[in-house]
């Protein structure tokens, strides 16, 4: 029995196909296709050979069942080589077939689309996957295309004599990498329909974005790797309007500043950040405001950094911004002229993020890698427990017990532990602090005065250096400021700097043994202090 060259083609992305399939007919291919894509290219002109010509077998199960069946898979698996698959081929009567162009159904896209869990699962693909993980097993006899992309490298080597090993091989790897995230679509998807949150087992995917040309130091080679289904308001839905790419460090920073933006809704935001933390942050009635209050609390740190902006840019901001060097702008919006103005900068990147101040989904995951393992968690959403339970208008409840030491212990609930209420202004900035504070690297301190921070202290081994590191940044604007503290104070010291400062107010989760302590030092110099609960560590 004479082997004819055969391919078989079934594609819901039909993108290219048509041209590709003259391609294998202008090579000595058979084409041997199914439903759709066969009419696509009959209607081309392209002579096809029906699946059920092959199989004996009609197409059954409204199309589930059409290629599942010996005469397709033993054409795909018969090893050349191997004398005894090649008598049994001729025995059986089954042509082999050498090249197979499959793409799957689009459970993607139907997902993206938001079908009900009946249409998700009908777009789960099953003979599919079973073709092409059979051509890529048997890849020294077959190439299997499963991506657009490759089908004109596929032609030029048939052209030039046949498809080399080495792409076949290439060829092999995309089909599992492919197959890969497609059943990790399908089993995250059944977890979130089953409410699963962390599953025993658990496969993340992602595209490729972006090459870098290194990562955090020129020494390290880097990728930036996106969702597949990428959410709105964040970094991987972002078009870069000016500026050379991205690099490792900047898109690592600018998530800080993004994920901080986030906090303040439609409350027109500023936020500098520099590596990953907040060095300058500012509300207010306008765009031009927030930032000028965002600059003004850390110009020196400002330099150099990235901006996130939850309004449009107007001239007047871009002015105010083209005054120093800024690596990032992140808005929704630009004018015209803003756009023109800060174009005249070379190196400055701006880039424009739809629906910048949307919320993460509930299913998101935040993720750590360590060596040998992966941390995950959710996300960080909470702000104040007890915010809607009267926090700033009400006494928080005492209740004394004694430690197996033998020594007290003042556990104190949420809302203000001190004996002065905090004003309404004190109140308004304390809440700013608190959101700024939950995304500063911890151990933090924030400290701010209305609609503005003047002093942050950061990523520090203690408490009272991040205290002291803030107030020092602050320098004569500590006086009159609030404090806020994303973990307890672990001793009275912090207040102690609070009163040397001048700091009004603080807001902190309370919790230590010696909460006491702070709490009485405060009452003895009229500081009001609010226990919130919530510890807010980053790491």
């Amino acid at each position: 029995m004479e082997m004819k060259k055969r391919a078989l083609v079934s594609v819901s992305d039909k993108a290219g196909v048509v041209d590709f399939c003259k391609g294998l007919v202008q090579n000595g291919f058979e084409i041997i296709s199914t439903g759709g894509t066969a009419k696509a290219l009959q209607a081309a002109g392209i002579s096809v050979i029906g699946i059920s010509e092959i199989t004996g077998f009609p197409e059954c199960l409204d199309g589930r069942v059409k290629t599942l069946h010996p005469n397709v898979h033993a054409g795909l698996l018969a090893m050349r080589s191997n004398p005894e698959h090649m008598k049994q081929l001729e025995e059986l009567n089954i042509n082999t077939i050498d090249i197979v162009c499959v793409n799957l159904y689009p459970f993607k896209a139907t997902l993206q689309k938001g079908a009900d869990f009946a249409e998700c699962i009908e777009n789960i693909d099953i003979g599919g996957p079973t073709m092409i993980r059979a051509a890529a097993k048997n890849y020294q006899d077959v190439a299997v295309i499963v991506d657009p992309a490759d089908y004109s490298k596929v032609l030029e080597e048939l052209a030039a004599g046949g498809v080399t090993l080495e792409t076949k091989k290439y060829l092999q790897y995309k089909v599992f990498a492919h197959t890969a995230q497609y059943d990790s679509l399908i089993s995250n998807y059944l977890a979130g329909q089953l409410g699963i949150t962390f599953p025993d087992t658990v496969t993340f995917t992602y595209d490729k974005a972006q090459e870098m040309r290194y990562g955090e130091n020129p020494q390290q080679n880097a990728v930036f790797y996106k969702e597949p289904f990428v959410p709105e308001g964040c970094l991987s839905a972002a078009k870069q309007l000016w500026g050379k790419e991205l690099s490792y460090n900047n898109i690592n920073d600018a998530n800080g500043a993004l994920e901080l933006l986030k906090e303040f809704g439609s409350t027109p935001a500023v936020v500098a950040c520099k590596h990953a933390n907040p060095c300058g942050v500012g509300i207010g009635d306008s765009i031009h405001q927030a930032y000028m209050r965002a600059y003004e609390s850390d110009p020196v740190s400002v330099f150099g950094g990235i901006l996130a902006i939850n309004g449009t840019v107007d001239e007047a901001t871009a002015e105010e911004i083209n005054k120093i060097f800024i690596e990032i702008v992140m808005a929704p919006a630009y004018t015209d002229k803003a756009l023109e103005i800060l174009e005249q900068k070379k190196n400055i990147r701006l880039l424009q993020i739809d629906n910048i101040s949307a919320r993460r989904k509930s299913t998101a995951f935040d993720m750590k890698k360590v060596y040998g393992g992966l941390l995950v968690q959710q996300y960080d959403e909470c702000l104040i427990k007890g915010e809607d339970m009267g926090l700033f208008s009400s006494k928080a409840p005492v209740e004394v017990s004694t430690l197996p030491s033998g020594k007290q212990k003042n556990t104190y609930g949420c809302g203000v532990v001190t004996d002065r209420m905090p004003s309404q202004e004190e109140v308004e900035t304390l809440m700013f602090a608190w959101k700024v504070v939950k995304h500063t690297k911890s151990n933090a301190i924030v400290i701010g005065k209305p609609g503005r921070t003047t002093g942050i202290g950061m990523g520090q081994t203690n408490r009272i250096w991040a205290a002291q590191q803030a107030i020092a940044h602050a320098g004569d604007e500590a006086k009159g400021s609030v404090m806020a503290s994303d973990a307890f104070f672990p001793f009275p010291d912090c207040v102690e700097e609070c009163i040397k400062a001048g700091i009004t107010a603080i807001i902190q989760p309370g919790g230590s043994i010696r909460d006491k302590e702070s709490v009485e030092l405060a009452n003895a110099n009229g500081i009001s202090m609010v226990f919130v609960g919530d510890r807010h560590f980053k790491h």
